[in-house]
């Protein structure tokens, strides 16, 4: 089910707006359950069949947290170990075994084989949800929890598919508000108001544009060549297609929340005005960003290992991170991209601080030039990302 369907629009978020509502008048419990199974409804519509796929990851996720939070020391890490395992195992086989499959059979020279694996939606977000969710847990950082708020925390709708991440500090402590002590016509407004815009986003301006940007891909895809023009054109609109549609589907998901009372975390804070790779990954898809950075490339290390690792460091990070949007080839080349774009631009500070420029000191035409270059390399990164070969 679509943000932007009308089933959405106008039977299902009304109705389990009025549901919760009224529910929460009279019990608080009873509300959430509503809001959790309105969630497992809306995750089921698109395939029932996965929804057992869900229901046994939370069940596990949330067993091996209980056990994480009753014990200590080496038992403690054992089981944050297993419980990553666990669920890398999962995501992998569902996202990752034909892309790995095809690529052995690749290097091998045989044929790929095909097989009968439906990536199941939403995967990779609530499964990267439930590990920051352990790793916090194993570092104490996880209060007391019931396994109803657990579930609505894991599955509520409006992240559930595509996200924004968030942390369990930032969602849980509001599902243990009472509904009926929140404003509720503020809520209201704000929220419809918010999702109203990220509807225009997605349906005005990425549908829009996106007519500019799939015949150019397409014709390179069979063969084309597109001239000079065409090209940039086309990685210019799906630059713009791109960050509309997730934009607004990110604002459809923070207004949808607001409207039961819950503040989910801003994604995007106008990228395309970043004068650096640095400062575009802290506006591109915030919460992703958080992820990467909390969940591995401090524990890979971070800063903490001298300039050659903390490069290193970011380099990786972002290659997987690549590979975290999509099983192919070309998700690792844009990954790799940016990973080369961070380590250049955090090089480029050192040599700066070294010859004594202090940021702005080129003035508002050095500003101009440095949003230019950073866009510029972004709408290049893009077109692996957008593309269905390198071919």
């Amino acid at each position: 089910m679509l943000f932007n369907s009308y089933v959405f629009i106008f039977v299902f978020l009304p109705v389990t707006l009025v549901l919760y509502t009224g529910l929460a008048r009279y019990e608080q419990r009873w509300a959430t359950l509503s809001l959790a199974l309105a969630s497992l409804f809306f995750y089921g519509w698109w395939n029932p069949a996965y929804l057992w796929l869900l229901g046994l990851s939370i069940l596990f996720n949330y067993g091996i947290g209980r056990a994480i939070a009753g014990s200590d020391g080496d038992r403690r890490r054992r089981l944050l170990i297993l419980g990553i395992a666990g669920d890398l195992l999962v995501l992998v086989y569902f996202k990752y075994f034909d892309f790995l499959v095809g690529t052995v059979a690749g290097l091998l020279a045989l044929p790929a084989p095909s097989s009968a694996i439906v990536l199941p939606i939403g995967i990779s977000f609530f499964t990267f949800t439930q590990i920051a969710f352990l790793v916090d847990t194993a570092r104490g950082e996880v209060g007391a929890y019931d396994f109803l708020r657990y579930v609505l925390f894991v599955t509520f709708f409006p992240h559930l598919l595509a996200g924004p991440l968030y942390h369990h500090k930032e969602i849980m402590p509001q599902f243990a508000v009472p509904a009926a002590a929140r404003r509720r016509g503020e809520d209201l407004a704000v929220g419809l108001t918010v999702f109203v815009i990220g509807l225009f986003k997605k349906i005005v301006l990425a549908d829009g544009v996106a007519f500019y940007a799939g015949p150019v891909f397409e014709a390179a895809a069979h063969g084309g060549s597109p001239t000079l023009i065409e090209a940039w054109g086309g990685a210019l609109a799906y630059g713009l297609q791109l960050y509309y549609d997730f934009s607004g589907y990110s604002d459809m998901a923070i207004g949808a929340a607001r409207c039961f009372g819950i503040t989910l975390p801003l994604n995007f804070n106008s990228p395309y005005k970043s004068a650096d790779i640095i400062d575009f990954w802290r506006r591109w898809h915030m919460t992703l960003s958080r992820f990467l950075r909390d969940y591995l490339y401090i524990p890979l290390g971070g800063n903490r290992h001298g300039k050659a690792r903390r490069y290193l460091n970011l380099f990786l990070t972002m290659l997987l991170g690549g590979l975290w949007h999509g099983a192919a080839w070309t998700f690792v080349a844009w990954g790799s991209l940016h990973g080369l774009y961070l380590v250049a631009n955090h090089a480029w500070r050192v040599v700066r601080m070294h010859l004594g420029w202090p940021p702005g000191r080129f003035g508002r035409p050095g500003h101009c030039a440095a949003v230019a270059l950073t866009f510029s390399a972004v709408l290049i990164a893009w077109i692996p990302f957008r593309a269905s070969s390198f071919d």
